[in-house]
């Protein structure tokens, strides 16, 4: 057939323990950049992906990245991608869709009481509550914070969602806080994976 191209790749074969070298008799696809058929073409990009020095190696990036704050990436040929949420450096969110739902029990500390709520907007009601302090998040909503309430149930004030400062609670928190420098930033790290699962 006029036009009809051919892979240029050698496949290994091996003969009565002889090893030699055979043409692929696969066609290439018209628009393909190289002389390569399809199944030669995803061998080499999973090669490049993978089998490249300097490919999908973890480095500092330049600036934080915009949807989750992360200062580590990883550098592949075809670009650079945020470690934590895989955003492509570079990329600006689209301001037209919607953020993703994401429920968050906080804890908040004003005085010698910790308060235990949740919100799927905590800027927004943290603004709204007075407290001094944002001790941590835990992802959840209603039901993990009626779980949290009746697990601190006897230090609860009142029917309210106020606890006094205990032990138990405050081990709690710093289970959840352990190697969280800032909750706003773990927060925006869970927003933005959020994003990223969303495709």
């Amino acid at each position: 057939m006029p036009g009809l191209r051919r892979c240029t790749a050698l496949d290994a074969i091996a003969e009565e323990g002889a090893s030699a070298t055979a043409s692929c008799p696969g066609a290439v696809e018209d628009g393909t950049p190289v002389p390569l058929c399809m199944q030669h073409l995803l061998i080499a990009a999973e090669f490049a992906a993978t089998g490249v020095p300097g490919a999908g190696v973890e480095d500092v990036l330049a600036s934080p990245c915009v949807l989750c704050g992360s200062r580590l990436g990883v550098r592949y040929p075809s670009g650079v991608l945020c470690a934590v949420c895989e955003w492509r450096v570079g990329e600006v969110p689209d301001s037209d869709i919607a953020p993703p739902r994401l429920d968050v029990v906080y804890y908040i500390r004003f005085k010698d009481r910790i308060k235990i709520g949740t919100s799927s907007n905590p800027r927004g009601r943290l603004a709204a509550v007075w407290h001094e302090e944002l001790l941590a998040f835990e992802r959840g909503d209603r039901h993990l914070e009626r779980r949290r309430h009746e697990q601190f149930a006897e230090h609860r004030l009142g029917r309210s969602e106020w606890f006094t400062s205990h032990r138990s609670l405050e081990a709690h928190i710093d289970t959840l806080s352990a190697g969280v420098e800032d909750p706003w930033r773990l927060h925006l790290r869970w927003m933005s994976e959020a994003v990223a699962a969303r495709g």
